[in-house]
């Protein structure tokens, strides 16, 4: 099995190019047809276009990240059936341009959430932070959700308003920017008004009926998936905890369980993410690695660092450099190392592609304005640590085994 160095490139309007992408070592590429529509089918056109684009950089796409679920789909609203044939319709437009592997995510109204995009990193440099208060000041005071105060409850409300309080308009305007406007990967920008709105369409949405829908999708496209030799990759929430009244359900060891027994085959995957799964403490990433492997057909390697806030229901945390944080990444891919090897010997010869995911922004990153998340040199640095700890992995693996011992 090759452990495939890859790399996400947001298409040809990213600051960060192919070229960067290959003399950082990655060969191949994730991307997406972000232009298109959530809702909408890939082309096999717009899909052979976007492949030759890269080919003629001498790289391969070879993970689609992200497809996107439609709101619909997650709340079974009106017209979610024809949402569902029109990503079913994209998943064999792919496989005929020989793609295989596709990540979505479950998260509903906002995929990855930031607070700041800007902060100053432990060590230099700067990085992305969730701050659990700024995100209740947010809800509270810019939102003002109904319900929102006794969801927080007193201690956190009362620091919200307080932080809120010593914001400046600039500030504040940067805030809702910051969380409304969406990081990269989706497809929307929200106003304050729409926001809202949504929410109002999933009032009452619970975190059963959320799973439901996903079960139903997945009954649904797996199929599809298995037939064309696609591995459709679920990315876990991030942050794994509700976020304005919205269940999530991606978050544990126990919601990865539930998912991957909705479907038994090969196509109903994961895209096993360190950082999003790392905020919880109380997930062991290494245990899930074990138990998971044989289904982790996509891996996004980082590290996040927790930071504490008294009276606050969920964590703050920042993006760490890739080796450090509260991840034990070495550990990690010494499990991967042991699943390589397994499937090694059971004659299961496909490529397992891990990327450096996000990445703090280090020497002259801030002077290109790359996606917030996705700097060239901060990534360049990220994969080569990846790449060094997987030689290290492996060598130690393999004396390990010649004295006949196994990693605890």
């Amino acid at each position: 099995m090759l452990l495939e160095q890859t790399w996400r490139w947001f298409g040809p309007e990213d600051r960060v190019t192919l070229r960067d992408a290959r003399e950082a070592g990655a060969v191949g590429i994730v991307t997406a047809l972000h232009e298109i529509p959530a809702g909408e089918t890939w082309p096999v056109e717009a899909i052979q276009k976007r492949q030759n684009v890269v080919r003629a950089a001498g790289l391969e796409w070879t993970v689609v990240e992200s497809l996107e679920v439609t709101e619909r789909i997650k709340m079974r609203a009106p017209g979610w059936e024809r949402d569902v044939e029109s990503f079913a319709q994209s998943i064999r437009n792919l496989a005929t341009c020989g793609i295989r592997t596709v990540a979505y995510n479950w998260m509903p109204l906002f995929s990855w959430m930031r607070t700041h995009l800007h902060e100053p990193a432990p060590k230099g440099g700067y990085t992305t932070r969730f701050d659990a208060v700024a995100f209740a000041a947010f809800d509270l005071c810019m939102l003002k959700r109904e319900g929102a105060e006794a969801e927080w409850g007193e201690v956190a409300s009362r620091a919200a308003h307080d932080y809120f309080k010593r914001l400046s308009s600039a500030e504040a305007d940067t805030l809702c920017e910051t969380i409304l406007h969406g990081l990269p990967g989706g497809h929307r920008r929200l106003t304050i008004e729409e926001t809202a709105e949504m929410l109002k369409a999933y009032a009452g949405i619970s975190g059963e009926e959320l799973r439901g829908s996903l079960g139903e999708f997945l009954v649904r496209v797996c199929p599809v998936a298995e037939e064309c030799g696609v591995r459709l990759c679920i990315h876990p929430d991030d942050p794994p905890r509700p976020l304005l009244g919205l269940p999530r359900i991606v978050s544990t060891a126990g919601d990865l369980r539930w998912i991957l027994n909705q479907y038994s085959g090969d196509a109903n995957s994961l895209t096993f993410c360190t950082g999003a799964l790392g905020i919880r403490a109380d997930n062991d990433l290494r245990a899930m690695v074990r138990e998971f492997a044989s289904r982790i057909e996509f891996l996004h390697l980082r590290s996040t660092e927790r930071e504490q806030n008294a009276g606050m229901k969920m964590e703050s945390f920042f993006e760490a450099a890739h080796l450090e944080g509260d991840t034990d990444l070495i550990g990690i891919m010494i499990e991967v190392i042991g699943e390589k090897r397994r499937r090694e010997l059971s004659g299961d010869a496909r490529s397992l592609p891990f990327r450096a995911d996000h990445g703090q922004e280090l020497l002259n990153d801030c002077e290109r304005g790359a996606a917030p998340g996705y700097p060239a040199v901060g990534r360049l640095r990220g994969l080569a640590e990846l790449r060094g700890a997987f030689t290290m992995a492996e060598r130690w693996m393999t004396k390990v085994e010649q004295h006949a011992e196994f990693p605890q």
